[in-house]
């Protein structure tokens, strides 16, 4: 069943993209930014509707009241590509930051781009970091939430791998709340495209973090609200490969 719902979603999915990057056209063309936004917008409900109701998933959120009304980082764990599209509508003014390899897909990558996304080149490495840097600031002035996985990579429900230089960078420079983020995505929508399992996806939002200065108090302050938040919504917190059945 697992792989018949991937297929009708997959199908569901490539026909709304192809429908809806058309009619972005218009937009592209006039450069408006707003607009692309609330489109992007637009498509991500339109595309956790379809994974809800073709896949027999339920979204469950706690903890919204804990994001800041002003500009802050997301810092959310990352096992599935659901991730890249609920924190769309979550937030006011959304700004992800991105692997510059999503600009280049046909249709959406233009208007990632003229969304106000973030990509970053990372094999640029420390000039990548110093242009996310200054892309950032650019968006927490313009009262923007930006969204960050800190581990850099998906990984499997449970599954930690280390925190990335980059929001410890963003963490010192911004000065703005950090909103840690755990989940369970990855059992309901997990790396194989086939696969799509029926559950209660939930999507834990924690309290700010306490401001820290130093790497290892930054991470370690993260990880623990990483932990705490799984402990208390019963997310994985050992590793977990649901991707053969």
């Amino acid at each position: 069943m697992s792989i018949f719902r991937g297929l009708l979603f997959n199908l569901y999915f490539l026909l709304l993209t192809l429908i809806m990057g058309l009619g972005a056209l218009p937009i592209r063309a006039l450069g408006r930014k707003d607009l692309a936004l609330s489109y992007a917008k637009l498509w991500s409900r339109a595309v956790l509707f379809g994974f809800s109701h073709l896949c027999s998933v339920r979204i469950a959120i706690t903890g919204q009241e804990n994001i800041p009304s002003g500009p802050c980082l997301i810092a959310s764990q990352h096992q599935s590509f659901f991730d890249g599209f609920v924190w769309m509508n979550l937030v006011p003014l959304p700004t992800y930051i991105i692997k510059q390899e999503l600009t280049r897909i046909p249709l959406v990558g233009p208007m990632l781009i003229l969304a106000g996304m973030i990509p970053v080149k990372r094999s640029d490495g420390s000039k990548a970091l110093r242009a996310m840097m200054k892309d950032s600031a650019d968006a927490h002035a313009a009262n923007r939430q930006i969204i960050i996985f800190p581990e850099g990579t998906r990984t499997l429900p449970g599954e930690r791998q280390s925190i990335q230089p980059g929001i410890i960078a963003l963490a010192r420079q911004a000065s703005v709340p950090v909103v840690p983020v755990a989940t369970n995505s990855g059992l309901f929508w997990d790396r194989s495209p086939w696969h799509k399992r029926p559950g209660i996806l939930k999507v834990a939002i924690g309290k700010p973090l306490p401001t820290t200065q130093g790497r290892g108090a930054f991470t370690g302050a993260l990880e623990n609200a990483w932990d705490e938040l799984c402990a208390t919504h019963a997310l994985p917190r050992d590793p977990v490969d649901n991707s053969v059945e």
